[in-house]
């Protein structure tokens, strides 16, 4: 059992010794991902998908008690549509693939594959808003998009993804402000109570904002080895895009105006986000509300009579309060354990025949490895209850290592010595001039993640660049 076990904690790097080959360990020993045929695009496997259905399910149920409802556009876009909106192609133009050929025949137009879908619904709106009585449009859709990145990690930026993109229009720029806002919220929320993930709402500055965007907002996760991690954005076109795609309706005055439109989403990046905020040296360790298999039922000797008839019924049972699955496979305990680990299955219950004849059964919790005894008859109690706790305080542990790791930097040295030595986000006012944000960059490799909401604390009253007076604190940081 115990050579079982190191062997497989083995495979996986430590992560004090090297993170990101640590990360890469995981995704494959965990059987989250294999790498494809095609260059920077990955497949994901059964374990890895079953975490974003549920990632899927849990947003989508949260969209449509806001008034979401779901779409599908095409996949490609004619140059001549994405040319429309300058800045918005412009952003993208660096990573846009495209299709020249159609069978053996050369295209008369050029097709984008999509890397977002803002010009496909701005043109379709054009043609389905047409009065103020058509008006909000709130749509979704699930899909994937690419962008040809030149350097590629799995979940956190591949070629093709997943993601839902939100696209929505409004009558007025403060419904679609409202709503900017509160789908930003809705991602953290999300991330807080399902993924356990604490996270900084705030806006992105000018130099970081959505191409073609007015406003983009943003939610921003600290991964273990103190790297940011952007982890949805929602961004307020304002009438920008409107404007050059000729979307409007005629108001209650019988004048013609512009519509107000938004955009946010999420993608797989966040299962990247998952494995990097509550990992450990023995691979995945899942947040019981987004885990695929919550309990991991493991027989002990269950070549013995009673045994394995024993375990199935604790599965069904606990099959009706969690998601439950029974290991009977004919491998050693010890490597079933390992492999529970691995996987990051919350709870595992072990149960053999000394167990049985007792009566009760051993929980053994994933995130803190503690053996817990609970009598069989009190299981469909106890284990929604470990798991209860299990989620509350993953995520109170990631916000404990979030917080430890925010530095207040009061000028350029300040911030140069912790950027080189203290990993985390640094909290440094700022005048709001781009130069200092590119020298920040370029000197240092550090970007800004967000003007918080919440936060606004004057820790004091000059650049923390060039030393002229601020008003805005940034949060800043080496990101992924």
């Amino acid at each position: 059992m115990a050579k079982d076990n190191k062997k497989l904690v083995e495979a996986i790097t430590s992560m004090d010794v090297d993170f990101a080959q640590w990360y890469t360990d995981v995704v494959k020993k965990a059987e989250l991902i294999d790498y494809s045929a095609v260059k920077g695009c990955m497949i994901i496997r059964p374990a890895g998908y079953a975490i974003w259905e549920n990632i899927q399910k849990e947003l989508d149920r949260r969209f449509k008690e806001t008034g979401v409802e779901n779409v599908y556009m095409p996949l490609f876009i004619p140059e001549s549509l994405l040319e429309k909106e300058k800045d918005h192609v412009e952003g993208f133009a660096p990573e846009v693939a495209w299709v020249t050929y159609g069978g053996l025949n050369p295209l008369p137009e050029r097709l984008c594959v999509r890397p977002t879908s803002e010009t496909l619904f701005c043109d379709f709106y054009k043609n389905i808003i047409h009065s103020y009585r058509d008006l909000p449009k709130v749509y979704n859709q699930w899909c994937s998009v690419v962008r040809w990145e030149k350097e590629t990690r799995p979940f956190l930026r591949s070629r093709e993804f997943l993601w839902q993109e939100g696209h929505t229009a409004h009558a007025t720029a403060e419904e679609a402000e409202q709503r900017t806002i509160q789908m930003l919220n809705l991602y953290a929320d999300f991330c807080e109570e399902v993924l356990a993930m604490p996270v900084i709402r705030g806006r992105k500055t000018e130099k970081e904002k959505f191409a073609g965007a007015e406003a983009t907002y943003t939610i921003e996760a600290l991964m273990h080895d103190g790297k940011a991690l952007q982890s949805g954005t929602s961004h307020n076109f304002g009438d920008g895009f409107a404007k050059a795609f000729g979307v409007q309706y005629t108001d209650k005055d019988n004048k013609l105006q512009y519509v107000h439109q938004t955009s946010w989403g999420m993608t797989t990046r966040l299962i990247g986000a998952i494995i990097m905020v509550h990992g450990d040296d023995s691979g995945l360790v899942l947040p019981p509300r987004i885990a695929p298999v919550q309990a991991m039922v493991i027989p002990i000797q269950q070549y013995k009579d009673g045994v394995m008839d024993a375990a199935k019924s604790v599965c069904e049972r606990l099959g009706k309060v969690c998601r439950a699955k029974l290991d009977d496979s004919d491998k050693s305990p010890g490597w079933k354990f390992s492999e529970q680990e691995m996987r990051g299955i919350p709870v595992r219950i072990e149960l053999g025949p000394k167990d049985i004849e007792a009566g009760k059964c051993v929980v053994v919790r994933r995130d803190t490895r503690e053996k817990i005894e609970v009598a069989l008859e009190d299981l469909e109690q106890k284990i929604p209850e470990i798991l209860e706790t299990i989620q509350k305080e993953m995520f109170e542990r990631a916000k404990a290592h979030r917080d430890a790791h925010i530095w207040d930097a009061h000028n350029y040295e300040e911030l140069k010595d912790i950027a080189a030595n203290k990993p985390g986000f640094i909290r440094g006012m700022w005048c709001e001039d781009q130069a200092c944000e590119d020298k920040i960059k370029e000197e240092l490799a550090v970007t800004s993640r967000c003007i918080p909401f919440h936060d606004q604390e004057q820790i004091s009253g000059t650049c923390v660049c060039c030393g002229r007076p601020a008003h805005k604190l940034v949060y800043w940081g080496k990101a992924y």
